[in-house]
């Protein structure tokens, strides 16, 4: 076994192009295996065998700076640095990170679980190299999914003006997770390989060299023609200089055309042909094969045991929204190239006229969605939380200060699990709580959720609804038979006394759960579901100040400025006499493990609920 000698990439250098592909195999083989048990985005792995070998064999790691976008296609590059014995930890708590972080090997230059940051991110580490004075190379390396986002052409553009040292491969597999959309996509696949260009070209320059008059009239020449002899003219307008496309399953091709890269500087770009989920038993590269869960079978893709469990919130959303789309005509659905993952892909069957998949894109996502609701259709944009992030600019200025009625949908809002850090959805609460004129809501159940989704579609101006990756705790009737949720109403399922547990969305269930313990010890607290965050429910809010002494707000995002930080600042003006204390993830980074044990540690969970609740009674009683 070659990759049990492969303690670092400078092992790599004494192999031959045969025992590379062997490796190539032994990789590809271990990831499969590995990831049958842990889980994780398996498909771009798999289609970057081959050019994470060539990379390393080729470039002097770690002193040369390799920058991976998103972090989906690191796998091979952790097992070729050190972390091959660690790899069944992927994803796990205390084990290595789903995606590439700094802290985790001095092999990752850059941490991202966004897609399009790596040509930005490499040209920093570039402009740093050359103000300290350094000399090595920087590699940025990208799916051709990125290239739906704009951040990567900001970085293009800056780049190919910069004139830097600078290395860009462009992974064109064609599919970011959905097939991409797009001109840039539709671009691509029409390439084909010429290498004429290539050659013109270098012989003019060899020809041309210190012939100033003649080399300006030829280049006037080369720029007129090229676009008939190259694909990637896009990318030398841009400044690049442009090689391939070569086959990124050829070590041969590959190894050759990124030695002679290196040895050039300015910048260049490298389109490499790879095909996603390349040698996964299951199938090639499908959109379910992107990501899998732990305890899959490797050879089928299918789950060894089948979950008698009721669905999850991301399924019930999307059947829902497509009944409800059924029900009324000016209704669209918007994603940004999430829509298996958003569970709208249900949606693309059922209603392909009022589906909009815009790519890697979520800035533009929420605009084409304001200039849709001007129009008097009714947009729902479903998009991660973590992702909307992106777009917080787009929903001020394009969607809240023109008051336009569009609903976003937040899926994986809360603790995510194994994904980690990155893809965490602690923020939104916060987030949308200080953009006015925003309806924020949280569901404590998938009925709850549907029914939020039909209030949303006819309240006036701009609605949020966030629900977790996660099990539904009910099942849901169809769409026809819920009801919209009054606008602006609590509910509250548990009466008591003196405290009150005033819960957001998912908390509702454990809050539930902590007053039946607490009950067993004398106490008789509350239980609010606080389904409205803004507005809140100011009629049930002003009767539990009246009737409390205490209020513990939970919720599943940051307990920074927060829904109870929020809440404390209006009880503080409606009755000072009354104290609020937020109990919600804590100001510090989550690590990757079980969201069942992500909530236990930030005591989210019932017995973490119950405790804070003992602790506000025995500090009342000193106080008293």
């Amino acid at each position: 076994m070659f990759l049990d000698r492969i303690d670092s990439p400078a092992d790599l250098k004494a192999l031959t192009r045969d025992e590379l592909r062997t490796l190539s195999q032994e990789i590809r083989e271990r990831l499969i295996d590995v990831c049958s048990r842990t889980g994780g985005h398996i498909g771009a792995g798999l289609g970057v065998v081959e050019l994470t070998v060539a990379l390393h064999a080729v470039f002097d790691t770690p002193r040369d700076q390799l920058v991976w976008d998103v972090g989906h296609q690191g796998y091979p590059h952790k097992l070729l640095t050190g972390r091959n014995g660690r790899l069944e930890t992927l994803r796990q708590e205390g084990g290595l990170s789903g995606f590439l972080k700094r802290s985790e090997s001095e092999y990752d230059a850059f941490g991202a679980g966004h897609a399009a940051t790596s040509i930005s991110a490499a040209l920093g580490i570039a402009a740093g190299r050359d103000l300290q004075g350094e000399a090595f190379k920087v590699v940025a390396v990208l799916g051709d999914g990125a290239l739906t986002s704009g951040l990567a052409y900001e970085g293009l553009n800056n780049a190919g003006h910069s004139g830097r040292d600078l290395v860009v491969i462009l992974n064109d597999n064609e599919m970011s997770i959905a097939p991409n959309v797009g001109a840039i996509s539709k671009y691509l696949t029409s390439v084909q390989r010429n290498p004429l260009y290539n050659r013109i070209r270098g012989r003019i320059g060899e020809v041309l060299e210190g012939h100033n008059v003649l080399n300006s009239l030829v280049r006037k020449w080369e720029e007129s023609v090229k676009s008939f002899l190259t694909p990637g003219v896009l990318f030398e307008e841009l400044g690049f200089r442009y090689f391939g496309p070569i086959d990124g399953h050829d070590l041969n091709s590959l190894v050759e055309t990124l030695g002679a890269v290196r040895a050039m500087t300015g910048p260049r770009l490298v389109h490499v042909i790879t095909q996603k989920g390349r040698g996964f038993p299951a199938g090639e590269h499908g959109e379910k094969w992107h990501a899998l869960p732990p305890g899959h079978d490797p050879a089928t893709g299918k789950q060894r045991k089948a979950s008698t469990a009721n669905a999850n919130y991301t399924t019930v959303f999307g059947t829902g929204l497509g009944e409800l789309m059924t029900e009324r005509a000016d209704i669209v659905a918007i994603t940004a190239a999430m829509p298996s993952g958003t569970g709208t892909s249900v949606v693309t069957r059922q209603h392909p006229t009022r589906f909009f998949d815009v790519g890697i894109a979520e800035a533009h996502a929420v605009t084409f969605a304001a200039g849709m609701a001007t129009r008097g259709v009714r947009p729902v944009v479903a998009i991660y939380s973590t992702f909307l992030q992106r777009a917080y600019d787009s929903i001020i200025h394009d969607v809240a200060l023109q008051h336009l009625p569009v609903t976003f949908c937040l899926d994986r809002a809360g603790l995510v699990g194994e994904d980690g850090e990155t893809h965490m959805g602690l923020y939104d609460i916060a987030y949308l709580l200080a953009v006015p004129g925003v309806t924020v809501t949280a569901p404590r159940n998938a009925t709850e959720m549907l029914g939020l989704l039909r209030t949303a579609v006819d309240a006036d101006g701009p609605f949020s609804i966030r629900y977790p990756r996660d099990t539904a705790p009910d099942v849901p009737p169809t769409m026809a038979q819920v009801e919209a949720v009054p606008y602006g109403t609590w509910e509250v399922p548990r009466h008591g006394s003196e405290i009150a547990i005033l819960a957001v969305g998912t908390m509702v269930a454990p809050a539930l759960e902590a007053a039946a313990i607490l009950a067993r010890e004398g106490f008789n607290p509350t239980v609010v579901n606080c389904r409205f965050l803004k507005p809140y429910d100011s009629l049930t809010l002003s009767t539990i100040l009246a009737e409390h002494r205490q209020l513990l707000v939970v919720e599943e995002g940051t307990v920074v400025n927060g829904f109870g930080a929020y809440l404390a600042s209006v009880v503080e003006r409606l009755e000072p006499s009354v104290r609020v204390v937020a109990h919600g993830v804590p100001d510090r980074i989550i690590p990757a493990a079980s969201r069942a044990r992500q909530l236990s540690l930030c005591g989210l969970d019932a017995n973490g609920i119950a405790e804070r609740v003992r602790a506000l009674h025995e500090s009342e009683a000193v106080a008293g």
